[in-house]
């Protein structure tokens, strides 16, 4: 016992920076690092401000974030967020944890690439930043050469960058020019945030108005153009005409995509009206979110572009059979045929074999008994526990290099690279 409490008190302590957002991620690594005793300053939002974080032992909660309604005025959401970084600074400035942990960004990604990270490291931080999306400009067709400019300074100020997938280590190097020993690759967690409850299927499907006997497609999660509804939808039209009982789900909200949300809204009006597709158009709660994915059959994945799903890894720990495009790494951890499929990116006829496929396989005829062992494998895969470790290990290995030396990444030289990034970024 003695030496377990000498081990927790020589634990770095650590701020992590969540952006206000993304609960599931941010409980579940939470609790991980929690456990192992590690002292967190948890820099949160009203949207995090949950019983669950502030219950966590050792988590010292700091509402910096505050409201972050999106229907708020545009001067009060300027002066919110004024008031955010000018805490965040001060936070900043005499904060006790020497590890600065950045699971997403601010608002102001430019200056937060580059200003908040000088501070951070002027300050002595030392500074791990959890990149979600190598270059999410660059996935959703806005990229530019400031865009690669600033995410490469940023990815030279951290100390070290954890990504979840070997090819988005790999572009870390050769697009950014991050050193191999600077990056690791960590697992997406699991979904240990949705509420698992006894609710069986058939009653899943009776609060959403289904028929037991209907072959039930799921589309869940944030509604962009980079998430291809519109492949899904022209696909589902497709096997609807070649067979019956196809009923769809989209759930979920549009982000930012007025022009695109609506052609999608009006090319699917004909199926909504009829009942063939059951439309929520907005953001589901986390304690209804297992009524969708107990109602399902099968998730589909019609991306046209991504570096990894959080939403493969959410139908996952509810034991759902995923079909995906094949973009990013998503068929990494996809077994086909006892986990899901893949298709073809951007190609609803090759959505509508694979669709037909599914509901001709063994895996959807024994769906009741392969969704155990898919909740087994992906808890296996993506235990909180083992990012725990691999978290704890980088920390360490931080904590024990002196913040303003050549050891620790080449610090002394920092300033001379950065003043030639700009000379070597290509547009």
């Amino acid at each position: 016992m003695a030496n377990r409490q000498s081990k927790i008190a020589n634990r770095p302590a650590v701020a992590l920076l969540t952006g206000g957002s993304d609960r599931p991620y941010v409980f579940g690594l939470t609790q991980a690092l929690a456990s192992a005793g590690i002292a967190l300053d948890l820099i949160g939002s009203d949207d995090l401000d949950m019983p669950e974080l502030r219950r966590v032992p050792g988590v010292n909660f700091l509402r910096l974030r505050g409201d972050q309604r999106p229907e708020a005025s545009l001067p009060s959401k300027a002066l919110r967020i004024s008031k955010y970084y000018a805490k965040l600074i001060r936070y900043a400035a005499t904060a006790r944890p020497e590890i600065f942990h950045i699971l997403w960004g601010n608002r102001f990604e430019f200056a937060d690439r580059t200003l908040l990270m000088l501070y951070y490291r002027l300050l002595g931080k030392k500074i791990v930043l959890t990149a979600h999306n190598v270059n999410a400009a660059k996935r959703d067709s806005k990229d530019s050469f400031l865009n690669r400019l600033t995410l490469r300074i940023e990815y030279r100020l951290s100390h070290h960058i954890f990504v979840h997938t070997e090819k988005m280590k790999r572009e870390l190097m050769e697009a950014f020019g991050v050193e191999a020993s600077k990056a690791t690759v960590i697992p997406f967690g699991i979904n240990n945030f949705a509420p698992h409850t006894r609710l069986r299927p058939a009653e899943a499907r009776r609060r959403l108005t289904l028929d037991e006997a209907e072959k039930v497609i799921l589309f869940f999660g944030r509604i962009t153009p980079y998430k291809g509804l519109e492949y899904l939808i022209a696909a589902f039209r497709k096997i609807v005409k070649r067979g019956s009982g196809y009923r769809l789900i989209i759930a979920g909200r549009p982000v930012r995509c007025e022009a695109y949300w609506e052609r999608i809204r009006e090319t699917v009006r004909e199926e909504v009206e009829s009942g063939r597709v059951l439309l929520r158009a907005e953001y589901v709660p986390e304690e209804e979110t297992e009524i969708y994915f107990k109602a399902a059959d099968v998730l589909i994945l019609p991306y046209k572009d991504i570096y990894q799903s959080g939403i493969l890894f959410l139908g996952q720990s509810f034991g759902l059979p995923v079909i995906a495009s094949d973009v990013g790494s998503l068929k990494d951890d996809i077994i086909e045929g006892a986990t899901g499929f893949v298709f073809r990116p951007e190609d609803p006829e090759a959505l509508a074999n694979t669709i037909e496929r599914y509901f001709a396989s063994d895996l959807y005829r024994n769906l009741d008994q392969r969704r155990q062992e898919i909740r087994d494998r992906a808890r296996k895969r993506h235990s909180w526990d083992v990012i725990g470790e691999i978290t704890l290990n980088v920390y360490a290995g931080l904590a024990q290099k002196p913040a303003h030396t050549p050891e620790a990444e080449g610090e002394s030289e920092a300033p001379r690279k950065l003043s030639s990034v700009a000379q070597r970024e290509d547009a």
